[in-house]
C-alpha cells in the first residue's frame, strides 16, 4: 500500500511590522529596523553669569570720620565759623581715604573761611568817614565817597574838608552844578580852599565853568595858608 505524502507547509511571509531576526551561534538576535542613535552626551547647564562682587566692608576709621564731620557741622550751625574750620580740616588731614566725605567737608570749609574773614570795619567818627572818602576818591569810587562825605555833612555842616571833597567826587563824576555848590560852600567856610581848588587837577573838569572861574578867583593876592587843624587830603593816583 503507497503511503500518501504529508502535504508541505507554505512558507509564512515575515511580519514586516515584527523586527527581523538572526541566528548567530545558537541566539537568536532581533535585527533592528531603524538605524541605531549614538549616544548623547550628557546635558550640561549653561554657565551662570558672575555674580557682582560683594562691596567692600567699611573701614574702621569711617564712623570716627563722620562723627568728626558732624561735629563740624554742628559748630557751623551755631554760627561758631573758626572751630568749625578747624573741624573740618582735621576730617581732611586725618581721614582722606573717605573721598566723598572729604568733599563736602571742603565744601563746608570754604564756606566757614568766608564766614571768618575780617570784614572791613564802617566808618563811624568824621575822621574815620574823610579817611575812607578819600581812599574811594583815589579808587575812582566816587559813589562810596559821596556816601561817606553826605554823613559827615549831616553830622557837621561847616566842616569845609568835606565839602571841598564832595565837589571833588561830583566834579569827577561830570556833576559841575554840585560840585561848584560844594566847592563855594567850601571856600566861604574857609578862604584857602579856593587857593586849593585853583591848582586841583582833581577840578580839571570844571576849568570852562563860569562859575568855577567865579569862585577860584582870589579877592586879594595873599598866597594860601596852610592849615595844620585840617587833614591833608592825599592826591588821587592817575
Amino acid at each position: 500500500m503507497a503511503k500518501q505524502r504529508r502535504p508541505q507547509a507554505r512558507a509564512r511571509k515575515p511580519n514586516s511590522s515584527l523586527p527581523a531576526t538572526r541566528t548567530t551561534h545558537g541566539t537568536t538576535e532581533a535585527a533592528s529596523a531603524a538605524p541605531v542613535t549614538p549616544p548623547q552626551p550628557p546635558l550640561t547647564a549653561a554657565p551662570s553669569k558672575p555674580s557682582a562682587p560683594a562691596a567692600p566692608p567699611r573701614r574702621s576709621t569711617y564712623f570716627e570720620a563722620v562723627a568728626l564731620y558732624e561735629r563740624g557741622l554742628d559748630q557751623l550751625q551755631h554760627h561758631e565759623y573758626q572751630s568749625a574750620a578747624e573741624i573740618f580740616e582735621r576730617v581732611l588731614q586725618q581721614y582722606s581715604e573717605e573721598k566723598e566725605l572729604q568733599e563736602r567737608a571742603q565744601l563746608y570749609l570754604n564756606i566757614c573761611r568766608r564766614q571768618a574773614a575780617p570784614r572791613e570795619a564802617i566808618p563811624q567818627t568824621v575822621e574815620e568817614r574823610l579817611y575812607a572818602s578819600t581812599l574811594a576818591i583815589n579808587g575812582g569810587r566816587y559813589d562810596e565817597a559821596i556816601s561817606h562825605l553826605r554823613l559827615v555833612r549831616d553830622e557837621d555842616p561847616d566842616n569845609d574838608h568835606a565839602l571841598y571833597m564832595l565837589a571833588v567826587a561830583h566834579a569827577q563824576r561830570g556833576e559841575p552844578a554840585e560840585a561848584v555848590a560844594h566847592l563855594e560852600r567850601a571856600i566861604a567856610i574857609n578862604p584857602e580852599n579856593r587857593g586849593l581848588a585853583r591848582n586841583d587837577p582833581d577840578l580839571e573838569p570844571l576849568r570852562d565853568d563860569d562859575a568855577f572861574r567865579a569862585a577860584v578867583e582870589a579877592p586879594q593876592g595873599s598866597a594860601p595858608r596852610f592849615d595844620r587843624r585840617r587833614p591833608l587830603r592825599p592826591r588821587s593816583v592817575r
